[in-house]
């Protein structure tokens, strides 16, 4: 095929750097891929959680041109966004895009967008428009996405009221589309895919029908708050019967020495390392309940008819609560045993909550979102 100067293939760049990030990044790169007669596409990868996002990687079989591989051992922030930008120039520079894509909230997100700016690249920003409008919860992520909001010139919001936040701080509304999540998409897509549990982990998942899955994580939980959390699990094993925990606990050291403190000795509570996407995600499938302080999480297990809990005073996604699918709790012993007791024993508000509606898309956010790039890309 041979393309006319005017009507040239258009060249997109991909950034991320997180396992979240890549979650909601493959779907569209996927899409992109089959529309390969007019997009080509780069994906750079800062590998700002190593790890972690080398799984999603292999599970959705995307190979990075770029791999900047930044991550170190307790890296800080602002080791990440010197590493990250420097790098980032350079190879934009080299490339020349038509468009750079960077998805949420993260510091990748951030500086993605900010040396495509420094580039004269337009921006276009997946999951715009997310807001706590408390810079602090959750920290760094809610100044991140203002920060992308500033510099993006197509912002691709999951949901309406996400377009709302933007519309109010300024951002031109022919800039601005309603796609759904690109974590729905990619949910169904490994949910629909045929899957079994290696052992041990097969017998607690397949023979449990009051499963919890936990994971908390977020720097402004560190400390009190993630120790408070640890006691209400302990206190819930205690008192319910027939109680099995997961908990995904996270590879961060400070996560895991609060963690494994407080759990290691208890045989209802197992303590798991960080697990594939596909397994999480069937995990979920199984759980009677999940608690979290994700907001991925928020946004995936109500497809699944799971109620989730929120270990957060604040969430960027109140569409969740407004529908009844997801219920801020915070951080409270106390309250955390009583909101967890009520969901296991309540089959009223059980139901309630397990049969509302997903306010976060049918699963065709991607390919709304290369609809649109074609459109725009000039």
């Amino acid at each position: 095929m041979v393309v006319s100067p005017n009507n040239r293939m258009k060249k997109l760049i991909f950034i991320f750097g997180t396992r979240p990030e890549a979650i909601k990044m493959a779907p569209v790169i996927m899409k992109c891929k089959k529309s390969m007669s007019l997009l080509s596409s780069i994906t750079i990868v800062t590998a700002q959680h190593r790890e972690m996002l080398d799984d999603i990687l292999r599970l959705f079989n995307i190979q990075p041109e770029y791999d900047l591989n930044i991550m170190r051992e307790n890296q800080s922030l602002e080791d990440i966004t010197v590493r990250s930008l420097k790098k980032l120039s350079k190879i934009i520079k080299c490339e020349k895009p038509d468009m750079i894509l960077v998805q949420g909230d993260t510091t990748t997100t951030f500086i993605g967008a900010l040396a495509g700016f420094y580039n004269k690249i337009p921006i276009g920003h997946i999951e715009a428009g997310l807001r706590t409008y408390d810079k602090y919860q959750p920290f760094p992520e809610e100044v991140n996405r203002k920060l992308t909001t500033a510099l993006a010139d197509i912002h691709f919001s999951p949901t309406k009221r996400a377009a709302e936040n933007l519309i109010r701080e300024g951002v031109p509304v022919s800039k601005i589309f309603i796609t759904g999540n690109t974590i729905i998409d990619a949910l169904l897509e490994i949910i629909s895919r045929n899957y079994k549990f290696k052992k041990p982990l097969d017998k607690i998942v397949n023979n449990n029908s009051n499963l919890i899955l936990v994971t908390a994580h977020r720097r402004e939980n560190l400390g009190e708050p993630l120790n408070n959390v640890c006691l209400a699990l302990k206190e819930i094993t205690q008192t319910i019967k027939n109680i099995q925990i997961l908990f995904a606990v996270h590879p961060n050291p400070k996560v895991r020495k609060i963690v494994f403190n407080a759990l290691h000795n208890n045989r209802n509570i197992h303590l798991l390392p960080p697990l594939d996407y596909q397994t999480f995600a069937h995990i979920m499938a199984k759980s009677r309940l999940i608690l979290t302080d994700s907001g991925g999480i928020q946004e995936e297990a109500p497809s699944l008819g799971k109620p989730v809990l929120v270990l957060r005073n604040k969430t960027e996604r109140p569409e969740a609560v407004e529908a009844g699918t997801v219920k801020i709790i915070g951080t409270d012993t106390r309250k955390i045993v009583e909101e967890t007791t009520t969901l296991l024993e309540n089959k009223n508000e059980y139901r309630r909550m397990a049969k509302a509606v997903n306010p976060y898309g049918d699963g065709r956010a991607s390919e709304r979102i290369v609809k649109i790039i074609l459109d725009k890309i000039k």
